[in-house]
């Protein structure tokens, strides 16, 4: 008997070493999630993407990058390089890593303006003060497209308002900042990008719908699409996986100063994940949160009143690749944050690219990743 068990037990030591051996073991900095699923071989595209992540992180002195891929809905690769808090040594994980996505933003808060159009309660050619009546009339009649399509000559950031660590306890509020400047040009002559133009439009959601700003996008849109790991970036609240956020002294990775983006939740305060950012853009692809009615009425191109295209719709811009393939989305700057959401509705493709450092220069990664998963048959 004691001869058996001593077997058995040698059996199970010998069973259990080898499931370990079987299981691999990710690095502290990246954190891989493939799903294997049936259809086309994507495991050489992943290879490449791999390799072209870990090549800019280095190259470009990046802290962290989390990159996610979803083709016909189906989430095909997702991935976390470098660090979301290099102090503490904290991975990056693409599913609950919280990064600021900057202006991606834009087209998360045009998504309540197509709600609101869908339901009949905004029209886009309306004037501004239809909905925001505290908004001083200007020289010109404004509206809410050209605002929302940067051609209403809003102004965008002065000085060091980008750096802004001020507390704005409402939308309204925050638009004491630039409410009172005269426009830079009549409405429609040009395209001049505004982030507080953005701003205005979420005084027209609140002032469309009746509830506030937050608290609609966050019943709306962040509950039904199930963005768990998407919210505004209140910067004295403890927020679970929120990075660390970083610029670069020279070659040097360091703190980025602290900044309060409550003056722009609607053009550029928001925090999310890779992962979140794929369901958003899916929910258009799959028209899960919008009609396709309203999604062509946002994804439109607006044009000056001298004809030219602004390649940019209502929160969206609108483009092609180089190789000709038309593409939708936004990219995103803010302290500490870079980012890239690009649709390629014929594909039915999304890609995500979230990085925590200012500024920081990627290489056209979003798109060379793009490439790789294009490229499989």
């Amino acid at each position: 008997m004691i001869r058996l068990l001593s077997v058995f037990i040698l059996f199970l030591l010998v069973s259990s070493c080898k499931q370990a051996q079987q299981t691999p073991l990710l690095k502290k900095k990246e954190t891989a999630k493939v799903v294997e699923q049936k259809g086309p071989d994507y495991s050489s595209a992943i290879a490449q993407s791999r390799s072209l992540a870990q090549k800019t992180l280095k190259n470009k002195h990046l802290p962290g990058i989390a990159i996610a891929v979803s083709v016909k809905g189906k989430m095909v690769w997702q991935e976390g390089f470098g660090f979301s808090n290099i102090a503490k040594n904290i991975a990056v994980d693409p599913s609950l890593s919280k990064f600021r996505v900057g202006s991606i933003s834009k087209p998360i808060t045009a998504t309540a303006l197509g709600q609101l159009f869908e339901e009949n309660k905004l029209h886009f050619d309306a004037p501004i003060q239809k909905y925001v009546t505290y908004f001083p009339k200007k020289k010109y009649p404004l509206s809410v497209r050209q605002v929302a399509g940067h051609i209403g000559g809003i102004r965008h950031y002065q000085g060091d308002e980008f750096m802004s660590n001020k507390f704005y306890a409402s939308v309204k509020e925050s638009l004491g900042i630039f409410q009172d400047d005269p426009l830079l040009f009549e409405p429609g002559l040009k395209m001049s990008y505004s982030s507080y133009g953005w701003n205005l439009m979420s005084a027209v959601i609140e002032g469309a719908s009746g509830e506030i700003f937050l608290d609609y996008m966050n019943k709306h849109i962040f509950d039904p699409l199930k963005m768990e790991n998407t919210c505004a970036d209140f910067n004295h609240e403890k927020i679970p996986n929120r990075v660390t956020f970083y610029e670069l002294n020279g070659n040097n990775i360091v703190v980025a100063p602290t900044v309060d983006n409550s003056y722009k939740w609607a053009g550029g305060g928001f925090l999310s994940s890779a992962e979140d950012v794929v369901k958003f853009g899916n929910a258009y692809l799959q028209e899960r949160i919008l009609t396709e009615k309203s999604i062509q009425e946002l994804w439109k191109p607006l044009t000056t009143k001298d004809g030219k295209s602004t390649n940019y719709g209502i929160g969206w811009q609108k483009n092609k690749d180089k190789k000709g393939r038309p593409w939708l989305g936004h990219s995103g700057g803010s302290i500490g944050g870079t980012s890239m959401l690009i649709l390629y509705p014929e594909q039915e493709m999304v890609v995500v690219v979230l990085c925590n450092l200012s500024s920081a220069q990627m290489d056209q990664l979003p798109f060379r990743v793009a490439e790789q998963f294009l490229s499989v048959d």
